[in-house]
């Protein structure tokens, strides 16, 4: 009984320790600079945010969709690579639609598992406004890559 209780919590302290690195390679991708976003990551979940501003603008005034798309498929990335802890995810599909403009606040995603097998992840993800409202939402197809993630920038180091 012991054992097993001891290995539950050593897997637990694992997959603790792939979701911290994972966020740490998110943060460390260099357009990240630019979209200054926040990330959780769990077993089969992601939460990403970006702060809305101006420079995420199209002319109108409001969100470009390319934003959307971003925090969309970066939390149903995430949520996949949460249940991959050697190699990279790679999106080979994403549809995004957009509901709603935004011009204020936070965009906030949060992506989830929906199916997987051995060669692939199926993920949805749902896009909200700093009120809660839905702005967007998006589905994909992720694969594993060969890139170890040991090799991503940020996931080993935290550098």
């Amino acid at each position: 009984m012991l054992d097993e209780l001891q290995e539950s919590l050593i897997i637990q302290m694992t997959q603790a320790n792939h979701f911290r690195a994972l966020e740490r390679m998110y943060l460390a991708a260099p357009i990240n600079e630019f979209f200054a976003p926040t990330i959780k990551v769990a077993e089969g979940t992601a939460e990403i945010a970006v702060p809305v501003k101006q420079a995420l603008f199209h002319a109108a005034g409001a969100v470009h969709g390319s934003t959307y798309f971003k925090v969309l498929d970066d939390a149903a990335f995430f949520a996949a690579n949460s249940l991959e802890p050697e190699v990279f995810v790679l999106t080979t599909a994403f549809t995004t639609y957009l509901t709603r403009p935004v011009s204020s606040g936070t965009i906030a995603a949060v992506g989830k598992v929906v199916s997987s097998n051995k060669t692939q992840f199926i993920c949805e993800s749902v896009a909200t406004d700093s009120d809660g409202r839905e702005i967007g939402r998006g589905s994909g197809i992720f694969v594993r890559s060969k890139i170890e993630l040991t090799n991503a920038l940020g996931y080993a180091s935290g550098k």
